[in-house]
């Protein structure tokens, strides 16, 4: 890691407590405070289990706490390169593509971008889909030319607790309002 990248990164301490996998007092968390260009500081939580491995990793932005929701016009390149953070209790809309991602007890919060949540969304499809004989492979095409910039699309991201956020360059395409609000 960089200096300037430890520079912006500050433990604030570390936990053990038991794990939600093994049950063992073995499950290390640590916290800290990084400050990601454009979007400022966010917490990280950080946590392995010594005795069987188990991972949990969520990430959220300090400074918003109202429920938002953000919705990002995917037309271009521009978009698909936008940043996101999305923390664990956020969910995720793409109607164009049937795609609805709703958080459970133990999602993840993490740091990526609109293409990488395509490629997320891929990962998680049953492994047959992959298959061109299989009816379900449409969906993997539609994924796929989303990802190559051929089909235009609607990201929406729900925060109850407003600790998700989108920055890119087509900004002007990033629409933000408070979830209550219209």
């Amino acid at each position: 890691m960089s200096n300037t990248s430890t520079q912006r990164l500050t433990l604030l301490g570390e936990e053990v407590t038991p794990c939600l996998n093994c049950g063992e007092k073995s499950f290390r968390v640590r916290l800290y405070i990084y400050d990601v260009p454009y979007f400022g500081k966010v917490l990280l939580e950080v946590g392995i289990c010594d005795k069987c491995g188990f991972r949990r990793s969520d990430v959220s932005v300090l400074e918003v706490s109202k429920p938002v929701r953000i919705v990002v016009h995917v037309d271009s390149d521009a978009e698909l390169n936008a940043l996101v953070i999305k923390s664990s209790t956020a969910s995720i809309y793409i109607p164009e593509l049937g795609i609805e991602i709703t958080p459970g007890p133990a999602a993840p919060g993490y740091i990526t971008t609109v293409e990488g949540i395509l490629h997320r969304v891929l990962d998680h499809i049953p492994a047959e889909c992959f298959d061109e004989s299989n009816p379900c492979n449409r969906k993997v095409k539609e994924i796929i030319d989303a990802i190559d910039g051929k089909v235009r699309f609607t990201l929406i991201i729900e925060d109850p607790f407003g600790r998700s956020d989108v920055k890119g360059e087509a900004s002007a395409k990033i629409e933000k309002q408070v979830l209550g609000q219209t």
